[in-house]
């Protein structure tokens, strides 16, 4: 087969983007502060200062920018924030996926405990909780810790709003051929190579 009638072959490179945690994704998996009280009530917990912990997660950050702004550049100091924003938001949401499991067992347990026919769920011996109760206190526990960091990245992102001068976003760092090894990139040189 002659060169001009060999058909070539362009790649199209496709570039995909790794997603980052959202703070709206926080918010959907994680108690708002209306659920946070509801769930203190009903299970006897403390009630968080919601408020509290966001206005101070925010001046902290405020405030630890300000003793470092003379040793950073704007960039740096964008980076960096954006770095501790980044963790503050993927902890919460980290916190509210695992609420989330945790309600969803309490929610299972709680439903083999109303099936009368079983007899591996009954209460436990007098003066002790069943199981499907201490997963339900569980779950209570794991909910006012996701809304707790909620709060805290709420305020984070306050910040860096406050500092940068632009809302956060998260970072998305790009990448190449997803799933393809060296070797298989390499593959595909040497064969490209051969015609």
């Amino acid at each position: 087969m002659s060169s001009s009638t060999r058909s070539t072959k362009t790649k199209a490179r496709v570039v995909q983007l790794r997603k980052g945690t959202t703070l709206e994704m926080v918010r959907l998996c994680c108690p708002d502060r209306h659920q946070a009280t509801l769930i203190s009530e009903s299970f006897g917990l403390c009630v968080l200062d919601s408020d509290g912990i966001r206005e101070f997660h925010e001046r902290s950050l405020i405030e630890s920018a300000d003793t470092l702004s003379e040793g950073l550049s704007e960039k740096a100091m964008q980076i960096h924030l954006q770095r501790i924003v980044g963790s503050h938001v993927g902890s919460a949401y980290g916190a509210g996926q695992f609420y989330s499991k945790a309600v969803t067992e309490a929610k299972d347990a709680t439903a083999k405990l109303a099936n009368d026919t079983r007899d591996e769920d009954i209460d436990g011996p007098v003066g002790f909780d069943s199981k499907a109760q201490r997963k339900r206190e569980f779950a209570a526990e794991m909910g006012l810790q996701a809304h707790a960091l909620r709060m805290a990245a709420e305020g984070a992102v306050a910040a860096y709003e406050h500092v940068v001068g632009e809302g956060w976003k998260p970072y998305e760092r790009q990448t190449e051929n997803p799933g393809q090894g060296v070797s298989r990139q390499a593959a595909d040189l040497q064969m490209a190579a051969l015609g």
